[in-house]
């Protein structure tokens, strides 16, 4: 009897590129996480949490807003952001519009904090993503991400603010 295949349906290109992005999915995480870990105590998803803060009205979101955008449980997000609160980074606040809904707030600490840490992330996707593309395949990357992301969860991604680019404004 022969032995069952391992890929049950993915063959050729498409599994060639289901091992490359599988691996990709494997290793950018852990290196982004390492780099942040190293030079400011945060990690990629905690980074992400800040940066998104930075960029939103008032430095403010809803939890259920914020773990929409992450990709996170409430559970999730709550244990991160009161990892961020120990280092006064982020603050809760109830929802002055909506008192049944908490707001995650960047403080003065978290705006400084995704300042000093964002330009050597930056540095590090551009390395890491960016240099090995050309500018067409870039958009092509931005493209098909986005495809992927909305078969995954129709819900609109999250998206950088017009001043996301500058996270010292």
């Amino acid at each position: 009897m022969p032995a069952p295949s391992p890929t049950h349906g993915l063959s050729g290109d498409r599994l060639a590129a289901w091992a490359s992005v599988a691996t990709m999915l494997e290793r950018l995480p852990a290196a982004l996480d390492a780099q942040l870990r190293r030079d400011h105590d945060l990690s990629h998803y905690e980074h992400g949490l800040l940066t998104a803060l930075d960029s939103a009205d008032d430095r403010s979101l809803r939890m259920s807003t914020l773990a929409g955008y992450a990709s996170s449980t409430l559970s999730r997000l709550s244990r991160a952001i009161s990892r961020l609160e120990k280092k006064d980074c982020v603050r809760r606040a109830t929802d002055p519009t909506d008192g049944r809904f908490t707001l995650a707030v960047l403080t003065d600490v978290g705006h400084d904090l995704v300042a000093r840490s964002t330009p050597a992330h930056h540095a590090l996707v551009e390395e890491l993503v960016f240099a090995p593309l050309s500018e067409e395949q870039v958009r092509e990357l931005a493209s098909i991400s986005r495809r992927i992301s909305v078969t995954i969860d129709p819900t609109a991604p999250w998206e950088p603010g017009p001043g996301a680019a500058s996270p010292t404004s």
